[in-house]
């Protein structure tokens, strides 16, 4: 047998711990009949099924998931020995990391070989017997070689005994949640809220991101069902929080062809229903507002400051920093009822800073937008953004497109703490003006639009305090209440994208079914590599 190092040996080499939140692992580590499975939405969904043995986790992919139908067969790859602290890891691996994409806890609980005192040279001569005994699996269990395959990849099938836990017909995609957090993976998608740091010991390792839990729940039917039934306007409790709604019938977006218009009750609706994913971009940020009280028919405006009608229970920051004239007090966004509440207000775009509280100096994100000239189309744009995924796949840096909800396509870049606006700013233009020089016919580097002879803009100057670009998921002023939407990168190569594509009728289905793309960004401490 090999000793523990060696073991891990495989697992350190495909992973950049300064990169991933998975556990590095200690050299050594006591066994004790522990088992988890992961349920991991990677390129594609499958199931991590980890046996303690020997100091490690012994782990196949299992990509139907484990079942307790004794008629099922389930295909299971054995792939690398994970550390014995990735027994509670749940989270988001870092699109572009290896095994990139978010994990829960499915299952944990002990296990025990039968017919053997000694599991491992079991798994290597290709037939285990065991028994589980977890919160969703129990009963007896073998893992069986198929074929050799590769090395670290030699299939095996997965079957449950017809024993008193069997369950004809079970399926594991009927239990979607987390043992350990009871969320689901769309859930930690949307709000990761504990990274491991594989530079401190196991027992310290797990810490939470930010200086708040970043997760939300949805609102509930019986919430749902209660703003449905107040009628033009009236008092609202949403999570424990009371917001007043008026006006509740009135159309704030005109219809598209084939649809109904969009009234302030379906806006408030559907803020309540995307906060899980919008909040966090916005919980400890000052935010922006574009409001449109008469409709996004009539012109709007940008608003700022807090009104002193403004809820007790809002949280807002003042800005010490605020000279004759400019904004002193901002909201922050930090809870479904503020989300209600802003949509009351009419706030149909809301625009975050890129910098975090209290250090509003430092931005979080370097942003690049590409601005459409007046004759650009929307395959130019997708042009220039294919340029953009090109250029930052080859220089390594992780970033992700979201369509605008109108006519263009933002990328947002994370980055670490100790950058200045002056820093990212620089860096953004580096990059765009070596797009501009590859296809210098489409883009013009002119400020006024209307010196730009119709062309796009790539514009690096969003990068400063206090200038901001619409929210991942937020809405835009225009007919049908179209959303601003991030993509993953290949979604750039689908015929059918259009930049108003989404709308608040239907985006919530999309990020429940498919995630947030952009939510595994968020906090990520990026370095930018100098150009």
């Amino acid at each position: 047998m090999t000793d523990q190092r060696e073991r891990l040996a495989t697992y350190r080499a495909k992973r950049d711990f300064a990169a991933t939140p998975e556990p590095a692992g200690s050299e050594a580590a006591a066994g004790s009949g522990r088992f988890v499975v992961q349920r991991h939405r990677a390129s594609r969904l499958h199931y991590d099924l980890r046996l303690e043995v020997d100091g490690v986790l012994a782990s196949w992919a299992v990509p139907r998931g484990p079942t307790l139908d004794p008629k099922s067969r389930q295909m299971a790859v054995h792939v690398e020995d994970h550390p014995v602290e990735y027994f509670d890891f749940e989270g988001v691996i870092p699109r572009g990391e290896y095994g990139g994409g978010d994990v829960i806890v499915w299952d944990w609980g002990s296990w025990q070989p039968s017919g053997t005192d000694d599991p491992a040279t079991a798994i290597e001569r290709g037939e285990l017997h065991f028994d589980l005994q977890g919160e969703k699996l129990a009963g007896r269990f073998v893992l069986v070689r198929r074929e050799e395959g590769r090395p670290g990849k030699e299939q095996r099938l997965l079957l449950h005994k017809n024993d008193d836990h069997a369950r004809p017909g079970w399926d594991p995609e009927d239990h979607p949640r987390s043992v350990k957090s009871g969320r689901t993976n769309d859930e930690v998608a949307a709000a990761p809220d504990t990274l491991w740091r594989s530079d401190l010991p196991p027992g310290e390792a797990a810490v939470r991101l930010g200086r708040e839990p970043r997760s939300w729940d949805p609102p509930t039917p019986d919430e749902l069902a209660a703003l449905d039934a107040i009628g033009r306007a009236g008092r609202w409790e949403v999570q424990g929080l009371e917001v007043k709604v008026t006006n509740l019938d009135k159309v704030l977006f005109p219809a598209r062809d084939g649809e109904s218009p969009v009234t302030k009750r379906d806006f408030i609706r559907y803020h309540a229903q995307i906060a899980p994913y919008l909040l966090p971009y916005l919980f400890d940020r000052p935010v922006n507002l574009h409001r449109y009280p008469d409709g996004v028919g009539r012109p709007g405006f940008w608003h700022k400051e807090v009104p002193t009608h403004a809820p007790e229970w809002l949280t807002q920051w003042r800005n010490e920093e605020a000279g004759p004239g400019e904004t002193e007090c901002y909201a922050v966004v930090d809870s479904m009822a503020a989300l209600v509440w802003m949509a009351n207000f009419a706030a149909v775009e809301l625009n975050p800073w890129t910098s975090r509280l209290p250090e509003v100096h430092q931005p979080t994100w370097a942003l690049i937008d590409i601005d459409p000239g007046d004759r650009t189309d929307f395959a130019e744009i997708l042009v220039l953004a294919r340029l953009y995924r090109t250029a930052l796949d080859h220089l390594g840096v992780a970033a992700a497109p979201k369509v605008t909800g109108k006519r263009g396509v933002q990328i947002w870049v994370p980055v670490a703490d100790g950058y200045t606006f002056a820093d990212t700013r620089e860096w953004v233009e580096k990059v765009s003006r070596a797009i501009g020089r590859t296809v210098p016919e489409l883009v013009s580097w002119e400020w006024h639009k209307d010196r730009r002879d119709g062309l796009a803009r790539l514009d690096y100057t969003q990068n400063a305090i206090n200038k901001t670009l619409v929210a991942p998921f937020s809405a835009r002023p225009a007919a049908g209440a179209p959303v601003s939407v991030p993509l993953r990168w290949d979604e750039l190569d689908d015929p059918g994208l259009r930049p108003d594509r989404w709308t608040v009728r239907t985006v919530v289905d999309r990020v429940q079914r498919d995630g947030d793309p952009l939510a595994p960004l968020i906090g990520r401490a990026q370095r930018l590599p100098t150009l």
